[in-house]
């Protein structure tokens, strides 16, 4: 079946904001969740995409109705997101593909030294990404694989509107030269996007979504695993 430029580009939009959602929390979540855009935008591109997911109102909406300074809003945000996502001496909810199949091969967890984190980071690279300036992260972060899935769904959309132009590298990675789409994983940015949502995403971030959902204690992180659970379902 044909996929439209439209729902490329609708599947990018979710995936920027499934990022913007499992990263640590800045101005921009913030400001979308206190102004009602984020369950706005997430309703709009359900809709779009036809995915089976109910929302109760505006999502993020109940932390701002409760707290009327988005500084506050932050910080409990932020507060939160340490807790599940950071941890100490671990956290509630690891957010990497890494340490997730480790557990699953029966092995001790290495979040840069592990073979499926390193497969992220040759899948990035065969995609003509590298590592953020600056960053000393792993790249299976659940949010930087969404950001992949995001610029390989933009260059979908480009190529099933039949433009020319492919679009430059975004968070997932500094962008080097424009990988041409012939020499993508699977030898085009649809068949990269599948591959890559099927070998890697597909294999922990459901268990990442209901983890979340179990241990947090906002409203917000539930919120958001359910979007993350339901696109994978599609």
């Amino acid at each position: 079946m044909t996929v439209t430029a439209d729902t490329w580009q609708a599947r990018a939009a979710l995936c920027e904001l499934l990022a913007l959602s499992f990263r640590y929390p800045d101005d921009v979540l913030v400001g979308a969740l206190a102004s009602g855009e984020w369950g706005e935008a997430a309703e709009e591109i359900v809709g779009v995409l036809g995915l089976d997911w109910p929302a109760d109102g505006a999502p993020g909406a109940a932390e701002a109705a409760q707290m009327d300074d988005p500084d506050e809003l932050k910080h409990a945000l932020r507060a939160e997101a340490t807790r599940l996502f950071v941890g100490a001496p671990e956290p509630t909810c690891s957010p990497y593909e890494g340490v997730w199949r480790a557990a699953d091969d029966g092995v001790q967890a290495l979040l840069f030294v592990n073979p499926h984190s390193m497969d992220v980071e040759r899948f990035c690279k065969a995609c003509g990404l590298g590592r953020p300036e600056g960053t000393n992260e792993p790249l299976d972060h659940i949010a930087t694989e969404m950001e992949l899935l995001e610029y390989l769904a933009l260059r979908a959309a480009v190529e099933a509107a039949g433009a020319d132009a492919a679009p430059d590298g975004d968070d997932a990675g500094e962008p080097g030269d424009v990988v041409a789409s012939a020499d993508l994983p699977g030898g085009s940015p649809e068949a990269a996007y599948a591959q890559f949502l099927d070998e890697h995403v597909r294999t922990w971030a459901p268990r990442f979504a209901d983890k979340a959902a179990e241990e947090a204690r906002l409203p917000f992180y539930p919120q958001a695993g359910s979007l993350l659970k339901a696109f994978l379902a599609a």
